[in-house]
């Protein structure tokens, strides 16, 4: 346990890419190796939550764009996990985050899906992101949408992003902040 707070203190000029397993490139210490830490930690908690529940459900663990994603599917009663707009799946990731923080000592940025709620929603938000865009350079017209949470409102301007001539930021607070699209000056 000790080693692995060790290496995460560490700068990132001391951890050097190393020969594993003979794959080079990957490293020892740091890098995936801690956010499959993450994800080890995680997947049991959760497993665990799955068991006192006596829900069905399959772990899936990945690292994915320098987070650990964990997903569960395949069980009947993981709807009930997700909850409306995702508030459960929400309060589920945080609690997950905490007791990964509890063993590594260290704040998680893990992200759970439950179900494929969450990449169903993405695709969801993607889309209307660029049509709200498209939208917004046709009429010339601020287009202010629904409250959002950090996930979801992080979706709709990577989504805006792609369209030329529009940009958008967010505003309030939460959990009432929202994306504005405009036009760009």
């Amino acid at each position: 346990m000790s080693e692995t707070i060790d290496t995460i203190d560490a700068d990132k000029d001391d951890v050097t890419p190393e020969t594993v397993d003979g794959e080079a490139g990957e490293q020892k210490a740091g890098g995936d190796d801690v956010l499959v830490q993450e994800g080890d930690i995680a997947g049991d908690y959760l497993e665990r939550l799955l068991d006192l529940l006596d829900y069905d459900g399959d772990i899936d663990l990945d690292v994915e764009a320098g987070r650990a994603i964990v997903s569960i599917d395949g069980g009947e009663d993981l709807e009930k996990l997700v909850g409306p707009r995702g508030t459960v799946l929400e309060a589920l990731q945080e609690l997950t985050r905490l007791a990964v923080q509890q063993e590594t000592g260290s704040r998680s940025r893990l992200m759970l899906d439950i179900a494929g709620w969450r990449a169903d929603r993405r695709e969801e938000l993607k889309e209307l992101g660029r049509s709200t865009a498209e939208s917004v350079l046709k009429s010339g017209e601020r287009v202010r949408l629904q409250p959002m949470s950090p996930f979801e409102r992080k979706v709709v301007h990577d989504a805006v992003a792609t369209v030329s001539g529009v940009t958008s930021e967010s505003e309030g607070e939460d959990p009432k902040r929202r994306v504005v699209i405009f036009p760009e000056s």
